[in-house]
This record gives structure tokens, sequence and C-alpha cells, in this order.
């Protein structure tokens, strides 16, 4: 008896999902729709539909277009139902957005950070996380979680194992968050939280196999293989500014020599300028006044970020490779030599039906990927629990 009662409540669940879905990427659509669509009857739809308005999860608005008969009654998923908070914890800055239940930023916080320590991080990171919930819509579930992109190797349970360029080992970001806030905490590694956010929110909807190249004063790679986000064994793929580009190379804070990010990211860009106080917005600006040795350390960035990219090219064979992150603003100048490069020393038949992108969500990628994790689960979670 316990069994098929069990089993009544699984197929629930998975119709009311399924329901829900339908609406958050259809809407708006009438209950006729969703049943020919789902192959659902027309009863349970209206069931779960009605559950679902209970919910406020969705509402309802005037009729549609009739295809003959009683114009029917649309349906809309409730996007201000509830809130995100998705933080990413960058080397020299740390980006805050609150999203509402469809990914569109309604607060946005972004602060220049000079030490990123942990113990100084961690203050900023709760502070911002404060400011937003005083400044934030009233709504039904308010804010149904946080998520953090952390430029580092995070295990499954959420743990920052290794972050280099913060200088961070073996910290617990999530269950601090989690004993100040008691909300639930997401915490991923930030090239995969960009490469997830531009898969649902930007440059990346209308492909399954993709990379998304971090370049910021490190590099991470994050990878979505057949729609989904490729993790790895235990969740450290992806670590590919670590590869090693220049045998005997440049020292890395990594502990190894010749990696990747010693010669094509952020961080080298400001240590190859002869300028005092230099910062990428300051080398963007006399880039535009046609400074000549400016445009020759992005054309140099350029060239190395394409020989990187060619090897992962070489790797995945994927359909799309998309550069965000803070390097992205340099765009006009790194994206020729890029393409150069890749064009030079891809395999030929990996560039068939290959495009080389700008992220479209620019330096937001990272927040709108673990606001997009957050708000995943809080749905999951509410169907389940309903």
């Amino acid at each position: 008896m316990t069994t098929i009662t069990w089993n009544q409540q699984v197929v629930k669940r998975n119709n009311k999902s399924l329901v829900l879905q339908m609406i958050i990427e259809k809407e708006p659509i009438s209950r006729a729709d969703i049943a020919q669509v789902t192959g659902l009857n027309k009863g349970t739809v209206s069931s779960m539909v009605n559950e679902l308005l209970n919910e406020e999860l969705i509402y309802e608005s005037g009729p549609g277009e009739s295809s003959g008969g009683r114009r029917p009654v649309l349906l809309h998923f409730n996007k201000t139902a509830g809130y995100a908070i998705g933080i990413d914890v960058g080397v020299n800055y740390i980006l805050s957005v609150l999203t509402d239940l469809k990914g569109n930023i309604i607060i946005e916080k972004n602060q220049l950070i000079q030490d990123s320590s942990f113990s100084v991080v961690k203050e900023i990171v709760k502070t911002g996380i404060h400011t937003i919930l005083t400044e934030m819509p009233p709504s039904k579930y308010g804010v149904v979680g946080v998520g953090l992109g952390v430029a580092g190797i995070v295990d499954k349970e959420g743990m920052v194992l290794l972050a280099p360029n913060l200088g961070w080992k073996n910290v617990s970001l999530k269950s601090e968050i989690e004993k100040v806030f008691k909300l639930p905490v997401i915490i991923e590694n930030e090239a995969n939280a960009g490469a997830y956010g531009e898969k649902q929110f930007g440059a990346g909807q209308h492909h399954e196999n993709i990379i998304y190249i971090s370049a910021g004063i490190g590099i991470g790679v994050g990878i979505i293989l057949n729609s989904e986000l490729y993790q790895g064994n235990n969740g450290y793929s992806g670590e590919f500014g670590h590869m090693i580009i220049e045998v005997n190379g440049r020292p890395c804070s990594c502990g190894s020599s010749g990696c990747w990010e010693m010669y094509a990211s952020e961080h080298t860009l400001l240590q190859m300028t002869n300028q005092q106080d230099a910062t990428l917005e300051s080398l963007i600006q006399r880039a535009k006044e046609n400074d000549k040795t400016t445009l020759e350390l992005f054309e140099e960035i350029g060239r190395y970020l394409g020989y990187g990219i060619n090897n992962i090219i070489n790797s995945f064979n994927p359909q799309q490779v998309i550069i965000g992150n803070r390097l992205a603003k340099a765009r006009q100048w790194l994206e020729t030599p890029i393409k150069r490069t890749i064009e030079n020393h891809s395999l030929s038949f990996h560039q068939n039906e290959m495009e080389v992108l700008f992220s479209s969500l620019s330096i937001y990628s990272s927040a709108l990927g673990v606001a997009a994790f957050v708000i995943e689960n809080f749905i999951k979670d509410i169907v389940i629990t309903q």
C-alpha cells in the first residue's frame, strides 16, 4: 500500500514539475496547450495548475487567441514570487546581484577590493547580502537562496579546497553564510557558474556544447556538454588556466610553471605594463587613444588567449566558445588576435560550424549562473514539498 502511495506522489510531483516547466518556458500558455504538448489529460493539468495558482508560482491573464470556441485564459510564471542572490567573488572585485526567478537583475552591487583574504571577503559578502535583503522588494517567498561563484576548486559539498589567486585553502564560505542568514547556499567554481549563466540567459541559449572562458585576474573554463554542466569526477573540471603552454615558463601561484593564465590573464596584462597603478579600465582608455604600447599588450594577451582556446577546441570540438569575465571588456582589441590565432592553429574540421563569441552577459555571467542554480533548487524543492 505504501509503495502505491509513494508512486502516486512521484507521478504527481513529476506532472506538476512538467506543467510548471512548460509555463516557465512557453508563457503565456493555455491549459489546453499544456495538455496537448505534455500529453497529460486535461483534468491532471487543471489540478496541477490550481495548485500552482494557490502557491502563487503562476498567475492568469485575460483570454488569448481563440482557435474557434471560447477564448482560453493564459497562464504566466510569477517571476517575482521570490528572488535569488548571486555573488561572483573575483580576485579584485565582488559582484552581487538580486534577480527575479527568471534571472532579471533587480539590484546590483559591484565592489573593487584590494585584499582578497578569506576573513575580509567573508565580511564583505555578508554585508552585501544584508544590504540587498534590506533593499529587496516584498514577495511571497522572499530570498530563496544565495549562490556564490568562487575563482577556485570547489568540492561537491561547497568547500573551497584551493583558490590560488585568492590565497584560500580549505575554507567553508557556505557554512558561514548559512549560519548567519538561514538560507540555502550554493557554492560553485565561477567559470562553471559563468558557463551555466551563458547557457541559461546569454549567448549559449541555443547550443548544447559550449566552452566558456572566464578571463579575469586568472583564467577558468566552464564546460557544457549535451546541455549539462560537465564537472568531472569530483567537481574539479575546467582548470585550464593551469594547462602548461610554455615549458619552463613563468612560475604560477598554483606551484607549477608556464601555466596559460601566466600569459593571457588580466593579472599578466597589468604586470606587463610599465604604468604605475594601471587597471584594466585605464588600459582600455589608453587603447582608445591609440597608445601603441597598450595596443601591442592587448595584441599579445589576445594571441596567448587564442593559443589556449585552440587547445581546448582541439580537445572538445565545441559548437561555441564564449569569452567572458573582465577581459571581455577589451573585446575591441582582443577579438582579432584571438580569432587569427585560432584560424592559424586549430584543426580545420574543428572550425566548421564553430563560433567564437564574447559574453552577451558581460561581467554578469557567473553571478547569474549561481543565481540560476539557486532558482532551480527552489523550484525543485517547492514542487516536492507543497
